[in-house]
């Protein structure tokens, strides 16, 4: 899987839970979801990500990912 193919993935649930009215409950359904859903490997280059080109995240999952580390492997 590459990085490309895993920012688009993590946009894409960014997007679902966006449209939340209660933007905390949107944050901690993105990284619930991915704690939850991918393996331990994704998370890992989810991780890398995060670390070395973040521009390409959507900003809710950037906020997301950097406030709340439980999704990380």
């Amino acid at each position: 899987m590459d990085n490309q193919h895993l920012t688009h993935m993590a946009n894409q649930i960014g997007s679902f839970f966006e449209a939340m009215p209660d933007h905390q409950e949107a944050l901690t359904g993105i990284t619930l979801h991915i704690q939850r859903f991918w393996e331990p490997r994704m998370r890992r280059a989810l991780q890398q990500i995060l670390q070395q080109d973040a521009a390409n995240l959507s900003p809710i999952v950037r906020e997301a990912l950097q406030a709340d580390d439980s999704w990380q492997v």
